[in-house]
């Protein structure tokens, strides 16, 4: 979903699949995957796996078990850090009210929850704040931190957001001090305030450019209880259990889309394992409502805990899903679960509202040679806009920008794809007066406007992001590998699993299964929008696949053809358990005639 191929030989000479794309070969260097594969012990297949992801022969073993000792830095090479952490240091000490100030997504309820509970647990009282989407908009604003201070507020800590909002932190002055833990992009400096920490800050050299604003929070953590020890703090009470929070800081990685290598990828993997103990209330009854009985994974987090966090931002009460990952009791963390379970189907209600139309418009504007596609619509509803934007993204391999217009004012989010840096061309549509605020990421980016001027914002992101126009007009498919019918085993799809957790930049493999043929197909499950068919190979052996979100179209209608021409399939190989049984299974994700 994030690789970057768009050229060289089509697999199979596949230039057009069931799906309308183009299949390549992942591109990875021989020599070093077997060179790989004999340093660790593992097949040649995996090796090359390995190399395709460009990571050396000395960092091999370090990726197939990712440890924090290998991969975490200290937290002094962030520019701010050291005097963000003994200011907080003081706080505690001081016993003053610390106020975060958070934004409605799954990062910023995960780094506020990660601040909350940290501080917390060294006797702090924190006042959580989550700014409604609607009323407020994203980022701090004057009127809230003034409130914050007038509660007693000391310190505002400013998580997943502040970092370019300069007027309203200036309102603080004289009132409470303020840090910032983000990772936004900041073209100019940063607000004038006791300490930014943002690896996205133009003098920064951490080289952490590519973590969360959760993880941002956690070696914040991480920093002020080492200044805490030095002053003798631990003397007489027990260290953080820094360890137990990395659920939080897995969760926002995946869901933030930060790339799962080096340190994301050592994070995501040892959060994973803490989750799996589902021992914070919150997230146990979110994986309880979402029906998930297994260990999570990097799927888990991406579209069963994400979406729920993020309904309740989107389209209602904006601090719920840090509510429920704040509760301790586990009745009052099943109901809020199940409020953001439903609030979650009335997203999907609202998204499906606007999304046919959505796509029209930007299927016309791409049909015109446009680099981007800015589509906007009446009171579409603010909460949806990103989500629409990524399908658009995803259906025309192009950035997409999608806002609702009400009273006058076009707000909205964006989507970008791999290699086009979405966040710094909002940044200087803002500079250039095009915006009355926007900002974000590579990958994603938020924005407000007059409507009037929708047009004008368009032509200026056309000519900036242009080399999005070499891109293939609909996504290539990069497959990893050819593996026949019979090969496909329980043992193999083991070792593939080893080399997750999978998410952008660490993509799971792609395997190519030639000359299959439908033997045994139907549709299950309660919507019966899966396809389980079972295939004979051409040199013998039968396997089982999985075509989920199966809708009435080409690829569907193939497997379901029982007895018809052999199939080229492209998917993933999976282990599934269920009731003590192990079952190896091809997630198919994409066909072509033989």
């Amino acid at each position: 979903m994030d690789r970057v191929v768009t050229t060289g030989e089509a697999a199979y000479g596949v230039e057009r699949s069931l799906t309308g794309r183009r299949w390549v070969w992942t591109p990875a260097e021989e020599r070093i995957g077997q060179a790989i594969a004999q340093r660790l012990g593992v097949a040649d297949l995996i090796g090359r796996l390995i190399a395709s992801r460009g990571v050396t022969v000395e960092r091999a073993a370090d990726f197939l078990d990712p440890t924090l000792r290998a991969w975490l830095p200290d937290p002094s090479v962030l520019t701010d850090m050291d005097i963000a952490a003994e200011r907080l240091a003081d706080a505690v000490q001081r016993g003053e009210t610390v106020a975060i100030f958070g934004d409605y997504d799954v990062d910023g309820a995960c780094s506020g929850a990660i601040m909350a509970l940290g501080l917390g647990a060294l006797g702090v009282r924190t006042i959580n704040y989550v700014p409604d989407r609607i009323r407020e908009g994203y980022g701090p604003n004057a009127v809230a931190l003034r409130a914050l201070a007038d509660r007693g507020a000391h310190l505002v800590v400013c998580v997943d957001c502040g970092a370019t909002a300069h007027d309203a932190l200036a309102a603080l002055e004289g009132i409470a001090d303020a840090i910032v833990l983000d990772h936004h992009k900041l073209d100019g400096p940063p607000p004038r305030i006791i300490a930014t920490v943002n690896p996205n800050r133009l003098d920064d050299r951490s080289g952490l450019n590519d973590v969360c604003a959760a993880t941002i929070a956690f070696l914040t953590l991480v920093g002020t209880q080492r200044v805490l020890r030095r002053r003798g703090f631990f003397a007489t009470r027990a260290e953080l259990d820094l360890m137990a929070l990395l659920d939080l800081v897995a969760l926002a990685t995946v869901c933030d889309v930060m790339p799962l290598a080096g340190l994301n990828r050592a994070l995501v993997t040892q959060g994973l394992k803490i989750m799996a103990r589902r021992a914070r209330p919150g997230i146990a009854a979110l994986l309880e409502v979402a029906g998930v009985v297994e260990p999570p994974g990097a799927m888990t987090c991406g579209f069963a805990l994400g979406p729920r966090i993020n309904a309740a931002g989107r389209i209602d009460q904006s601090d719920l899903g840090l509510q429920a990952l704040l509760a301790e009791e586990p009745g009052i963390a099943t109901e809020r679960a199940r409020q953001l379970d439903d609030i979650n189907r009335q997203r999907q209600e609202v998204e499906a509202g606007l999304l046919d139309e959505a796509m029209r418009i930007a299927e016309a504007q791409f049909a015109s040679g446009a680099a981007v596609a800015v589509v906007s619509g009446a009171d579409w509803h603010p909460g949806v806009v990103g989500i629409v934007a990524g399908r658009i993204k995803e259906a025309f391999n192009r950035p997409a920008l999608v806002a609702g217009i009400s009273q006058g004012r076009a707000t909205g989010s964006g989507r970008s794809i791999t290699g086009i840096d979405l966040g710094s061309a909002i940044i200087a549509a803002r500079e250039a007066g095009l915006l009355i605020k926007g900002g974000g990421h590579a990958m994603a980016a938020g924005f407000t406007l007059d409507a009037a001027r929708l047009g004008e914002l368009h032509d200026f992101l056309c000519l900036r992001l242009a080399a999005a126009t070499l891109l293939p007009a609909a996504p290539v498919l990069a497959v990893d590998g050819i593996v026949a019918v019979g090969n496909v085993t329980e043992a193999l799809a083991c070792e593939i699993a080893r080399l997750g957790p999978f998410g952008a930049g660490n993509p799971e493999p792609l395997f190519a299964i030639p000359h299959a043929r439908i033997v045994m197909a139907d549709r299950i499950g309660r919507t019966g929008t899966t396809i389980r068919a079972y295939v004979d190979g051409e040199a013998g052996g039968r396997l089982k696949t999985i075509l989920f979100r199966a809708k009435d179209e080409a690829l569907s209608d193939a497997m379901l053809t029982k007895g018809g021409p052999p199939l080229h399939l492209v998917g993933h190989i999976r282990a599934e358990r269920w009731n003590g049984r192990v079952t190896t299974s091809l997630i198919v994700q994409d066909a072509a005639p033989a």
